[in-house]
């Protein structure tokens, strides 16, 4: 590999030779200068080069100097090239302090010279042509921040010496239900389904003596929502812990957990969050604030707003509402609602004794549900009984139901949403915009 010099790295070194590669982004073409601005993945520097044009007496001109101009004019946006010449500092220069005089350039692949997306471009025109989307600087941000909370999160997990496993995503029977699923043709005609939660696996690490697992991986659902929080392909971080006393346990370790990641990320990139996104990263205080989900109904039905749901839970905007009192009232972006009833939890959900209600909880960011968490029912004799009362058939459950025939740790954990926490933690309309490349009912390309 030929050495090569990042654009971060220009303002410590020297003037000199130097060597750079990266893309075309604009090209100016004035008559007797040339500008080029060439981003790689840590920024971008302005390549100047003085233009020389054929004499209009047709007098002979240094051959070299005027191919290097018409090689420049004739530059599409998207080119990626190396470009070497002489580094000079100049605080005039607006980009960075720097520039570059051009003393060759090496094409390594052309551009077409029509470019399909532009800033205007609308979300599904973008999604098509992700790949050059990504290009942009607030885009290349978001794939930073997002590396720097998951190894935030890691960190703090390994750590307190958590386990970090890697579940299957294939499976022989549904992981909670027979809803939302995929269904995948396997050999000797059987069916196998994709993984829409680790959940199952999660509590076998528990029932193995493992103690306290993590892990961040794929999970699908075959959700035909249309929603800007919700995808049919999606990254889930995952935490499960033995030994805990109620759900109290699992969320003190979440809230953590987030503040510990969030502070990683207002530490690394606050300044350019801020230039790019208008957006102050608030590192979250401790304890997240908790309110129950009967008195959260209250909270909002006081606010003015009525609740369509049946069931007892909140819809989105009652999730907006209540998130709004919190921030009102505590000053706090996320708030953990508790005490969920059965009806509306699933059958693993352990129960309060003298309550009937359930030990878990969702955690609500910036108004927006990012995680269900909650103590699992380890009682064998018990958990038939909760899945009988959701209409499952424990005999579909059995390789589930046998983890506990042999002991099992009071245990619990949590699932949270990768690309929901990112599109809240940076404004952000739809998780389309922080995924990688996002799948949905209508979307399996690029």
């Amino acid at each position: 590999m030929s050495e090569r010099t990042l654009v971060q790295q220009l303002q410590s070194r020297e003037d000199g030779s130097v060597s750079v590669s990266g893309w075309v982004e604009t090209v100016r073409d004035q008559k007797k200068v040339q500008f080029v601005i060439l981003r790689d993945e840590t920024g971008a520097v302005q390549l100047v080069n003085p233009a020389t044009r054929p004499a209009e007496d047709g007098s002979e001109q240094d051959a070299a100097a005027l191919a290097l101009t018409d090689l420049i004019s004739n530059l599409s946006t998207g080119t990626f090239l190396t470009a070497t010449g002489d580094l000079k500092h100049d605080e005039r220069v607006k980009l960075g302090g720097v520039e570059i005089k051009i003393g060759g350039l090496e094409i390594a692949a052309a551009a077409l010279p029509e470019t399909p997306i532009a800033a205007d471009s609308g979300l599904d025109k973008r999604m098509d042509w992700r790949f050059i989307d990504l290009r942009q600087r607030r885009n290349n941000l978001v794939f930073r921040i997002q590396t720097t909370l998951e190894h935030a999160m890691r960190t703090y997990w390994v750590e307190r010496d958590y386990i970090e496993v890697h579940s299957p995503k294939l499976m022989a029977s549904p992981s909670e239900s027979n809803a939302e699923l995929f269904e995948v043709p396997y050999f000797e005609d059987k069916t196998a389904y994709l993984a829409q939660s680790p959940q199952f696996f999660k509590q076998m690490a528990q029932v193995a003596g493992f103690g306290k697992i993590f892990e961040i991986a794929p999970a699908f659902r075959a959700d035909p929502s249309f929603t800007s929080r919700h995808a049919t392909e999606f990254t889930s971080i995952d935490a499960e812990i033995s030994w805990i006393d109620s759900h109290e346990d699992v969320a003190r370790m979440q809230e953590e957990l987030l503040q510990t990641a969030i502070r990683a990320v207002a530490d690394k990139h606050g300044d350019e969050i801020k230039a790019l996104f208008d957006i102050d990263v608030v590192v979250p205080e401790l304890p997240f604030p908790r309110i129950p989900l009967a008195e959260a109904r209250e909270i909002v039905a006081a606010r003015g707003y009525e609740i369509p749901r049946t069931d007892g839970d909140l819809d989105p905007e009652g999730e907006r509402q209540i998130a709004a009192h919190v921030q009102e009232t505590y000053g706090h972006q996320f708030v953990f609602i508790t005490d969920y009833h059965p009806e509306i939890r699933a059958f693993y959900h352990m129960r309060d004794e003298e309550t009937g209600l359930t030990k878990s909880y969702d955690l609500l960011f910036n108004g927006v549900e990012i995680t269900t968490g909650a103590q699992r029912e380890h009682r064998v004799d018990v958990l038939i009984e909760q899945a009988k009362e959701k209409g499952l058939d424990p005999e579909h459950l059995d390789f589930y139901l046998d983890f506990f025939r042999f002991g099992a740790p009071p245990h619990g954990g949590f699932g949270m949403g990768l690309a929901r926490v990112l599109m809240l933690l940076l404004g952000q309309d739809s998780i389309r915009e922080v995924t990688y490349l996002f799948r949905g009912p209508t979307r399996l390309a690029p």
